[in-house]
């Protein structure tokens, strides 16, 4: 498993020590916010606020704080107007970023981005300077120490998966975005303990990095990951395994 992929399963990690602090909560409930603003306030008819209130119960979010987040989408309670917004760079030695955000003023997001990158050895891009470089992805994560790789093998050929990748703990199965929630209940009806899926963007190649450029990306993605307009992070980047653990 590629470092861009191992520093994926140590974020939600890592999320779930800052949802005891309350610090992702404002992040998930901008998603919901998002998602029941642009597609309503049913799960069941809405898959984008069906994954959001997913993640949302990840990271224990009380199911008030869900439901009044859905209201201020839908419009029953009055709330602050988020814009989306994608951003695209370059890290330290090449490696290519792509940053998804939801914010109220979207001045005050790019010239913070600018700055994150700049004091780390990076620059923010145009659009679509990078986005050219990943491809959008269905990412189910499973639970390496409930189940072995001959079963989620042969699991994830019976829901048409694309891909397996592989790490000490966990299984990483890819699929085809338009079939991700098919595949996820595909691979629960046999047996399979999944910890997280998602949408996610997969680099087409990665970039190695190590030594100081390397500290300098886990550095970028930890400050751009603590903006508070920012949702989620894509790199291409490849760090060694003993690097990213340190940093965890």
């Amino acid at each position: 498993m590629s470092g861009h992929s191992k520093w994926h399963n140590i974020r939600l990690r890592k999320a779930k020590v800052d949802a005891e602090k309350g610090k992702i909560f404002s992040k998930v409930t901008r998603e919901i916010i998002m998602a029941a603003r642009e597609g309503g306030g049913n799960p069941e008819a809405n898959t984008r606020l069906r994954m959001a209130i997913q993640k949302a119960r990840e990271v224990s979010m009380p199911q008030d704080n869900i439901k009044r987040a859905i209201q201020r989408g839908t419009g029953e309670l009055e709330g602050v107007h988020y814009e989306e917004a994608t951003f695209e760079g370059y890290g330290p030695g090449g490696v290519a970023f792509m940053i998804q955000v939801l914010t109220d003023n979207r001045k005050r997001t790019v010239g913070d981005i600018r700055n994150i990158f700049s004091r780390h050895g990076g620059n923010l891009g145009e659009a679509g300077c990078v986005a050219w470089m990943f491809q959008q992805k269905g990412v189910i994560l499973v639970d390496g120490k409930a189940t072995d790789e001959d079963t989620v093998m042969a699991a994830a050929l019976e829901v048409d998966a694309e891909d397996i990748r592989t790490s000490d703990t966990t299984f990483e199965v890819i699929t085809a975005p338009e079939i991700l929630e098919k595949a996820k209940s595909g691979l629960e009806d046999q047996g399979v303990q999944i910890t997280h899926a998602e949408i996610s963007m997969i680099p087409q190649s990665t970039v190695s990095v190590a030594g100081k450029q390397a500290e300098q990306v886990i550095q970028l993605m930890e400050e751009l990951e603590d903006q508070e307009d920012v949702q989620r992070i894509y790199a291409n980047f490849d760090i060694p395994d003993e690097m990213l653990e340190q940093a965890a």
